[in-house]
């Protein structure tokens, strides 16, 4: 049976219809934690993941909010308050992207920028804002923001996701600093994961040969799914990273590295 250390904690988990969300929504909830599933539009799958929490023996709530929005921000720690009267653990993990090949300048606008910008980057900030004065109050808060290797080694779907991710890991180190000690913040930086996202934007057979080909290009032989990615997230939602605070944890099968070397070539 899976260790409830987690066990009267309290969370919120943005985008947490599907994918890495979904699978960290599902992990605190196993050990113990209520947790609110967040989603923007696929209400359907909130309310499974929901009542798939609730199955371990915690309880969820599926609740809509755009993270991009101030007020929805302020209504997801509410909703948190409202029904268990404290919040513990924020997982900034709602995102967006457009794919832009990095060479095509022409094929992003400031408003793509913007609007990316607006859920990767603003978004966390309005959360971590909206949830900090309960997350200090519980004495033991976390912050885990789903950042991406994009931000660290410049690749990825387009120039405007991975600068989001940059400036997110800064982020990540600024909010460290400003809400230590009562508040750990830390972010999880995944490579490619094998999420419906692909399969939803490419098709079931292009979204299988980005995953083969991913899958080559690591030095692990391992592609990564949602629940994969969940490990890392529930190591810095929980107890046994304590005294970890401003760190990046690359997640990528060791693909940074490889993309290091071929820079190198």
């Amino acid at each position: 049976m899976e260790h409830r250390d987690l066990e009267g904690k309290v969370a919120i988990v943005t985008g947490a219809a599907t994918g890495i969300g979904a699978a960290s929504a599902l992990g605190l909830a196993r050990r113990g934690a209520k947790v609110i599933v967040n989603y923007a539009r696929s209400q359907a799958d909130a309310d499974k993941i929901a009542e798939q929490a609730k199955g371990f023996g915690s309880d969820a709530r599926a609740v809509q909010g755009d993270v991009s929005r101030d007020e929805d921000c302020r209504k997801l720690a509410a909703a948190a308050l409202d029904a268990w009267g404290r919040i513990d653990i924020l997982v900034n993990n709602a995102g967006t992207t457009k794919f832009v090949n990095h060479s095509d300048l022409d094929g992003l606008t400031a408003e793509d920028f913007q609007n990316i910008y607006a859920v990767n980057v603003i978004g966390p900030f309005q959360m971590t804002r909206a949830c900090v004065p309960a997350l200090k109050k519980s004495g033991e808060g976390a912050i885990v923001n789903i950042s991406s290797i994009a931000g660290v080694a410049g690749i990825g779907s387009s120039i405007a996701y991975t600068a989001s991710k940059g400036a997110l890991n800064t982020m990540t180190l600024s909010l460290a600093r400003a809400l230590a000690p009562e508040i750990r913040v830390n972010a999880v930086c995944p490579g490619y994961v094998a999420t419906t996202w692909f399969t939803k934007r490419f098709g079931d057979d292009a979204a299988e040969r980005i995953k083969e080909n991913q899958g080559k290009a690591n030095l692990l032989p391992i592609t990564a799914d949602g629940a994969e990615i969940a490990h890392t997230v529930l190591f810095f939602c929980g107890p046994e990273s304590r005294n970890v605070t401003g760190e990046f944890l690359l997640t990528d099968s060791g693909l940074h590295l490889a993309v290091m070397a071929g820079a190198r070539r």
